[in-house]
């Protein structure tokens, strides 16, 4: 099968998409040659017409005149367009086709250099690698955009999106075996057996050095969200790591099918990009605890609450602070930020598929993911106090921002449509009006919990104190 031609995903999966390069590679490589084809066939002819005896020497000549004048033309085109070989005489008639169009073949991959459709040597710095769906395997543009095309129209018709996954802090937290505290140290004994990693959710990786939890639900999530999305891992750590992740999250391999994406695929040092998913931009949904790592695709973010079960986690990020396990706790199975999320995610998946009148291939998920957060805090009017520094433009502070993508209106006057006011200080002039008047008055942390888990929290439990000096 041709790889110009033919799509190697037309099951989204990169297994068989290898599967196939493979067997185009094979093709391209065993048997024999034209020539060595040609010269057997001479020697026959050479034996045939020693049998034949005089009186048939004549004919004899002029069918080897015949087969020379043929062998000639073949050659030429060997010498023009270079060696083909092939198992047939089906595929050498294909291959010298082939070769005839080789001046004018687009080269849509290489392993190599080498071009996999007709061989000639490739030099093309814009390509992109995909080393984690073959080693070596780089993809033109035009040939990204065409298997994304392809691939997009087969996830459709199967009602599914792409979901891109990120690891630590996500779906795990990981740390090394020696950053492990004295109050952690009970870990070691509660460890699941990496016979049937399917049942437990803490592990002791001890040929890495490691201790791996894996965030509460994640089972549950990955199994639904299975259903509705095809789903990658792509994470900052190294190959290794990502792969042995791969194994505790989907030791069936279900889920992701080779699908993992880690930083040594990726075409940015420090980035994550849409670059390396075969994937359309417009049909992504991507959830990741780290919004910088984004940059060209906070669209299509679902920014996630950072998942700290061990202290080495909570230093990480300067957080002052006992870790889950340092308290030996957890986050909650129903009410955990998975579960949350994994709300938001039905609700994206029934909006795009059910809701939206335009034809389903120029439907738009970032579209949809801006109007469902748009509808979190929606109806809310919000004046800060002492949250922004002197002299600041509100508009430009991340909380105003981030309230407004939600669908708030800010404000830096007071009046009867206010709603809430976001304070640290029960104590300032605006906090005590939002008292006086019967307003809702909340610590800056109510909109960053609403952005979390995309849904308004209840204001009762974002408190806000009087500072000592008041």
């Amino acid at each position: 099968m041709s790889f110009a031609t033919d799509s190697p995903v037309h099951s989204s999966s990169s297994d068989d998409f290898a599967a196939l390069i493979d067997a185009e590679l094979e093709v391209g490589s065993s048997g024999s040659s034209p020539d060595e084809q040609d010269n057997e066939e001479e020697e026959v002819d050479a034996d045939s017409d020693n049998d034949d005896g005089d009186d048939e020497e004549d004919d004899s000549n002029d069918d080897l005149n015949d087969h020379r004048n043929k062998r000639c033309k073949t050659e030429k085109l060997d010498d023009l367009e270079g060696p083909q070989g092939s198992t047939s005489q089906g595929l050498i008639e294909e291959k010298l086709e082939v070769s005839l169009n080789k001046d004018t073949c687009s080269h849509p991959g290489s392993f190599g250099q080498m071009c996999i459709l007709c061989g000639q040597r490739v030099d093309d710095e814009s390509s992109v690698t995909f080393g984690y769906i073959h080693k070596g395997l780089r993809l033109g543009n035009d040939e990204i955009v065409r298997l994304r095309s392809t691939d997009m129209k087969n996830l459709l018709r199967h009602k599914k999106l792409y979901l891109v996954l990120d690891l630590d802090h996500t779906l795990l937290n990981s740390t090394q075996l020696n950053h492990l505290t004295a109050e952690e140290e009970y870990l070691k004994g509660q460890s699941d057996s990496l016979q049937d990693v399917s049942k437990g959710s803490l592990f002791m990786l001890e040929f890495m050095q490691m201790m791996t939890k894996l965030r509460p639900f994640v089972r549950t999530f990955l199994k639904e969200a299975s259903e509705m999305f095809e789903m990658y891992i792509y994470t900052m750590g190294d190959r290794p790591y990502a792969l042995e992740m791969a194994k505790l999250l989907d030791p069936k391999k279900e889920y992701f099918n080779g699908r993992v994406i880690s930083r040594d695929d990726g075409t940015q040092k420090h980035q994550k990009g849409l670059d390396v998913v075969l994937g359309q931009d417009s049909a992504v949904v991507i959830l990741d605890d780290t919004e910088n790592a984004w940059t060209k695709h906070k669209d299509n973010l679902i920014l996630m609450e950072r998942y700290h079960f061990f202290a080495s986690s909570c230093r990480q990020f300067g957080f002052d602070c006992k870790s889950l396990s340092q308290l030996k706790s957890d986050e909650s199975e129903p009410d955990g930020a998975l579960a949350s999320i994994l709300k938001i995610l039905r609700q994206i998946h029934h909006i795009f598929f059910d809701e939206l009148d335009s034809d389903l291939a120029s439907r738009d998920v970032r579209q949809v993911l801006k109007t469902v957060r748009k509808e979190v805090l929606k109806n809310c009017k919000i004046v800060f106090s002492r949250v922004f520094p002197t002299k600041f433009q509100p508009e430009n502070h991340l909380l105003w921002k981030m309230a407004e993508q939600l669908g708030a209106t800010c404000s830096t006057e007071t009046d009867s449509s206010v709603t809430h006011i976001v304070s640290m200080d029960a104590g300032t002039e605006k906090s005590r009006w939002a008292v006086k008047e019967n307003k809702f008055l909340v610590h800056p942390r109510w909109i960053e919990a609403a952005n979390f888990f995309w849904q308004k929290q209840p204001e009762e439990n974002f408190p806000v104190s009087q500072t000592k000096n008041q």
